[in-house]
C-alpha cells in the first residue's frame, strides 16, 4: 500500500525516533508499504518519520542507481565490489565516520523540487537489524554510505537542509515556503501538517 509522505514543515520530521522492540506482522507490513511507497516515488531511501512513524527504521536502495548510471561514473560514487544495496535498517546506530569527506547533491521526498550539495563522510561503520531482525555490523562507502547517512539523520530529526551552508539555505527559502503553502506538484501522495492527505497531480 502506498503511504502519504510527510511534507517539510510537519513536526514529526523533527522528532527523534525510538527503537523497535520486536519484529512482528505489523512491522513487516509497514516495511512492505515503505518499499512500495519509495519505489512509486522513485526514491533511493525512506525513513519511518516520513510516513508518520517515529520509530528507528529506514530503507535504502542504491542498487537501482548503480544499475542506472554509466560504468565510468560508478567510480566516483561506488567503491570497488559495491554494486549498491536494497536493505532495511532497524534500530540503526552509526558507530564511526571516515575522516574522508565528499560533497554531492542530495534531495528528499519530503522536500520535492529541491536538491543541494551536502558534505558527508565517504564511509561509515553501522550496526543495525535487517529485515529478518538479524543483527548486522557493516561498513559502507560512497553513494551507499551517503544515502544511509541521509536516512539515519531522519531518525534523529535532522533534514539534509540542516547541513547546507546558511547562504544556500536563504536562497531556497522561497521553495521551502511553497512546500509549506502546498504549492507543489508530485506524482506521489503527500501529507501537509494536520491536513488530510492530498494527492498532487502532475
Amino acid at each position: 500500500m502506498k503511504l502519504p509522505i510527510e511534507a517539510y514543515g510537519n513536526q514529526i520530521l523533527r522528532q527523534k525516533c525510538t527503537d523497535v522492540s520486536i519484529k512482528n506482522d505489523e512491522l513487516s507490513r509497514l516495511i512492505e508499504n515503505m518499499w512500495e511507497t519509495m519505489n512509486y516515488a522513485n526514491g533511493c531511501g525512506l525513513a519511518a518519520p516520513q510516513i508518520g512513524e517515529t520509530i528507528n527504521l529506514f530503507i535504502v536502495d542504491t542498487k537501482s542507481t548503480y544499475e542506472m548510471i554509466e560504468t565510468a561514473d560508478r567510480i566516483g560514487y561506488f567503491e570497488k565490489d559495491d554494486n549498491g544495496i536494497t536493505e532495511t535498517f532497524i534500530n540503526a546506530k552509526i558507530l564511526s565516520f571516515s575522516s574522508k569527506k565528499w560533497t554531492d547533491y542530495e534531495g528528499c521526498l519530503s522536500l520535492p523540487g529541491i536538491s543541494k550539495d551536502v558534505v558527508r563522510a565517504w564511509s561509515i561503520k553501522i550496526e543495525y537489524y535487517d529485515w529478518d531482525f538479524k543483527k548486522q555490523t557493516r561498513v559502507f562507502g560512497g553513494y551507499t554510505a551517503r544515502v544511509i547517512q541521509h536516512e539515519y539523520d531522519h531518525t534523529k530529526g535532522i533534514l539534509y537542509i540542516d547541513r547546507i551552508n546558511p547562504l544556500t539555505k536563504r536562497l531556497i527559502e522561497g521553495k521551502l515556503k511553497k512546500i509549506l503553502r502546498k504549492q507543489i506538484e508530485t506524482k506521489y501522495l503527500m501529507k501537509f501538517g494536520k491536513q488530510k492527505p492530498a494527492h498532487n497531480k502532475l
